[in-house]
């Protein structure tokens, strides 16, 4: 069966699958990051922090938390609204969260760079290196992306 034979049903099973299969992809990043972050302040260095640091990690924290929460959702929501027909609505949904919770990881993993950047090194260095991997995952997550959606509009809006 060829996408284009496909009916407006399986279509969105099929997409709902693929978004739910990325996500996973996603927590699994997500959660070591949390995981890691939640364990931080029993380590025996960490009352030498200091509060740009304490700043930094509450930041990453908190950004790891919330983009644990947007991509655990799509899958919690699914089992509320099983066989209830509200499928494509979720998968709407489910994209929304997605986009949301890899901004909210961008946050945490740039946070918890400068925040090891700066407790090695020190300030300057932690804006460079959180800097850049702001800058690199917003490109590669974000923006690219958009501007790919972007592109292919304008080039529909040609052909007619």
């Amino acid at each position: 069966m060829t996408q284009s034979d496909e009916s407006h049903k399986d279509r969105v099973n099929r997409e709902f699958q693929e978004l739910l299969q990325g996500l996973r992809v996603a927590v699994t990043g997500v959660q070591v990051l949390f995981a890691f972050l939640l364990t931080v302040p029993f380590q025996a260095g960490f009352s030498k922090i200091d509060t740009v640091g304490l700043w930094l990690f509450f930041v990453a924290l908190m950004g790891s938390a919330l983009a644990s929460v947007c991509f655990i959702a799509p899958a919690a929501q699914h089992r509320l609204i099983f066989r209830t027909g509200l499928k494509e609505r979720m998968l709407k949904r489910a994209n929304r969260l997605g986009v949301a919770g890899a901004t909210f990881l961008l946050v945490a993993m740039t946070a918890a760079v400068a925040l090891v950047a700066e407790v090695v090194l020190n300030a300057w260095p932690a804006t460079l290196f959180g800097a850049a991997v702001a800058l690199t995952a917003g490109w590669f997550w974000l923006i690219q992306p958009l501007v790919d959606v972007r592109r292919a509009k304008g080039e529909l809006q040609l052909e007619t």
